[in-house]
C-alpha cells in the first residue's frame, strides 16, 4: 500500500518572462508587465509530495525531516532570494516560467528522493493566491 506525503516549503525569486528572439515589444505583448526588464520576483510555495510504503517500525513513508533537507540542499539553497534566469543552475536555458520551474525541479529532484528510497509523486508551485502548478512527471 502506497501513502503520500507532502513537504511544503518557501522561496522567494526573481525572474522575468521573455524571449531573446523576441524583441521588446513583442514580449509586452506576449508576457505583459511580467516581462519587465528589470526583473519581478515572487514568495513561491513548493509543495513536493512522495510516495512509497509506510515502514512498519517507524509508522513513516519517509522521515520528513529527510525529505526537507534533500529539498533545501538541491532546490531551496540554490533559488532563495536569486533571479531564476541569471543565477539558477537548474534553470538555465529554460524560460522562467512557474510551469518550466515545476519540471526543472522534479528533474533535480528525482533521484535524491528515489535514492532515500521513495518514490516522487507531485511538484506543486504556488506563484501568487491565484496562480499554482502541479507537476506529476512524465
Amino acid at each position: 500500500m502506497e501513502t503520500y506525503i507532502t513537504r511544503r516549503e518557501r522561496f522567494s525569486a526573481a525572474h522575468r518572462l521573455f524571449r531573446a528572439d523576441w524583441d521588446d515589444e513583442k514580449n509586452m505583448e506576449v508576457f505583459g508587465p511580467c516581462s519587465n526588464p528589470n526583473w519581478h520576483g515572487h514568495n513561491y510555495e513548493l509543495f513536493v509530495t512522495v510516495k512509497g510504503p509506510i515502514d512498519p517500525e517507524t509508522g513513516f513513508v519517509i522521515n520528513i525531516k529527510k525529505l526537507s533537507r534533500v529539498i533545501r540542499q538541491y532546490i531551496i539553497d540554490k533559488i532563495d532570494h536569486k533571479n531564476m534566469n541569471t543565477e539558477v543552475d537548474f534553470m538555465q536555458g529554460r524560460l522562467a516560467s512557474t510551469e518550466n520551474l515545476a519540471v526543472a525541479i522534479w528533474e533535480v529532484l528525482e533521484q535524491p528522493v528515489t535514492d532515500l528510497g521513495i518514490q516522487l509523486h507531485r511538484i506543486k508551485i504556488t506563484e501568487t493566491e491565484n496562480n499554482y502548478v502541479e507537476y506529476y512527471g512524465k
